[in-house]
């Protein structure tokens, strides 16, 4: 039973690790500033999706992207009221107010087209389906 347990753990971190450095391939960045973008991307998601949205997408994800995906949720201040391109933008931008994120829309469909490679068309349409038209143009395009 213990070796299932750390072999559970190892995979996890394989699996996520395996994210982070497709998106820091995508963008040509680096695996930790790869990681600062897609937590910050996967938390405004999380904020701007209803809680039942959030667990459907949640499902999806392999176990330590979720803890991440989840790390500070606040519910009941989910999803947020104004939920237009222009604030989910600022929202990553005060995220990398040290860093400064020259091309936010970039970055930003980078982490969308690691979701849509990762996750489940249907689920993929769902959560696209339950943002303004303006942010779902960084998804990308089927």
């Amino acid at each position: 039973m213990t070796h299932t347990t750390i072999s559970s753990f190892t995979q996890a971190a394989q699996q996520a690790q395996q994210w982070v450095n497709e998106l820091a391939a995508d963008l040509n960045w680096s695996e930790p500033r790869a990681y600062h973008l897609f937590r910050s991307v996967l938390h405004a998601l999380r904020d701007w999706l209803s809680p039942e949205e959030v667990a459907d997408l949640s499902a999806q994800l392999p176990v330590l992207v979720r803890g991440v995906f989840f790390e500070g949720w606040q519910p009941q201040e989910s999803p947020v009221w104004d939920r237009k391109k222009e604030d989910f933008i600022l929202r990553i931008g005060r995220d990398f107010e040290h860093d400064m994120l020259h091309d936010a829309d970039t970055a930003i469909a980078a982490v969308f087209r690691l979701l849509d490679r990762h996750i489940s068309p249907g689920e993929i349409l769902q959560v696209r389906n339950s943002m303004k038209k303006s942010l779902r143009q960084l998804w990308p395009a089927h």
